[in-house]
């Protein structure tokens, strides 16, 4: 049997092998606690220290700034959570309105989801920013939707189903510009940006977005899962949301997990910052090819999102008269991972609450497949992995017959 031909790097990467052989022995030499006063714990927190110095160096940012989470989706609750509980103990709370978030339609699911039960819990008003037909944010939506109430903004650097590039940046400047002609009894919007899938291929420092915080993720830059960091820029009011022993200065108490944080240190300095100029090219060229033959060669499908501003290694394709679920199953029997939607909602049935955002109708975003590249990924790849999908899509279009091109003429 041929090698499986991985195209899911959205959902996760393989662990580095230079990662890991850093990692090990602080799973069974150097495995003391590194809140411990001894040797082997001060060892271990040692260790942890020089893996935030290496992330605070890749954001441009301070040591301090920077904590650990157990990943980006913590890093995110911490965010929007702490910011709110940050402000009902604030002397600039303001009884009679509520704190408005402004974030985007089609931000992951855990930014969607705390926002949207603080929405519902009456704690918060939010304001959800429809993305454009490419899957990109208008700047000026953002402008109109400021309000005297704001407190946050948080978007997405890089969409993690679709991989459109926002301007984090030109947001940036237009928060920064709005905050200058604040009067003194108003309080100062903050902006986050969730950039998970932005580490591995673009400008990440912070004072360049202009963000006030941002998060990451080690899994998606070849480090272990279950670990990330949340940058908070010095001197923003932020409350802890996890109770406990007060590691991380306070603001995420629990036992620090040693070998994954100086895991995605090396990650995050041998993997990220020095190769991303040689990866971004050849990662640019592959995906290019991918798309070129999937849209010139399979009839009835479409490229999700802007082919400009999209990352290096995302193709995102939506297939007439084909069910996604479905066409992952033969994939993958086939040898070749890939994925409906995105990873942490996979096993969800419902539609793409990215596609819904960009107006599409429920029906034309069942036939949704993105396939994600990697470091290993080859052109070998790219070209067996469309030769089986175009043998797929003829089969499954085969069973499903003309039962949603019925519906689309009916539409």
């Amino acid at each position: 049997m041929s090698k499986n031909i991985y195209l899911d790097y959205a959902a996760t990467t393989p662990t580095d092998k230079k990662v890991l052989a850093t990692m090990m022995p602080y799973f069974n030499e150097k495995y003391g606690n590194a809140s411990s006063l001894h040797t082997l714990g001060q060892e271990a927190s040692l260790a942890v220290e020089e893996a935030r110095k290496k992330i605070a160096d890749f954001l441009g940012a301070k040591a301090q700034e920077i904590i650990f989470t157990g990943g980006a989706t913590e890093s995110n609750n911490l965010t929007i959570k702490g910011i709110v509980q940050a402000y009902y103990g604030s002397k600039i709370k303001d009884s009679k309105k509520l704190p408005h978030i402004i974030t985007t339609a089609f931000e992951h699911h855990c930014v969607l989801n705390a926002v949207k039960n603080l929405e519902k819990k009456g704690l918060i008003e939010a304001t959800f920013i429809k993305p454009e037909k490419d899957g990109l944010i208008a700047v000026e939506k953002i402008k109109k939707a400021l309000q005297k109430n704001t407190i946050l903004v948080s978007v997405m650097y890089v969409n993690n189903e679709i991989g459109t590039v926002q301007p984090i940046s030109k947001i940036g400047q237009l928060i920064k510009k709005h905050n200058q002609a604040l009067a003194k009894n108003q309080s100062e919007i903050l902006f986050h940006t969730d950039a998970t899938q932005a580490i591995n291929y673009f400008d990440c420092r912070v004072n360049k977005l202009g963000v006030d915080l941002l998060s990451l993720s080690a899994h998606k830059i070849y480090g272990p899962k279950g670990v990330g960091a949340l940058y908070i820029r010095q001197g923003i009011s932020i409350e802890t949301i996890q109770d406990g022993g007060g590691q991380e200065n306070g603001m995420r108490s629990g036992t620090t997990n040693s070998p994954g944080i100086i895991g995605m240190g090396i990650a995050i300095k041998e993997i990220a910052r020095r190769k991303r100029e040689i990866e971004n090219k050849k990662m640019i060229t592959l995906r290019n090819h991918l798309i070129r033959r999937v849209l010139k060669e399979i009839p009835k499908v479409k490229l999700n999102g802007s082919q400009i501003k999209r990352s290096p290694n995302n193709a995102n394709f939506s297939f007439l008269n084909v069910e996604g679920e479905s066409l992952i199953m033969l994939l993958s029997e086939q040898g070749v991972m890939g994925s409906t939607g995105s990873a942490c909602s996979s096993a969800s049935l419902a539609p793409s609450h990215v596609l819904l955002s960009l107006g599409y109708q429920p029906e034309e975003t069942h036939g949704s497949l993105r396939l994600t590249l990697g470091k290993q990924t080859t052109k070998k790849d790219i070209d067996e992995a469309v030769n089986k999908l175009k043998k797929i899509i003829t089969q499954l279009r085969k069973v499903s017959g003309n039962v949603l091109a019925d519906f689309y003429q009916k539409k």
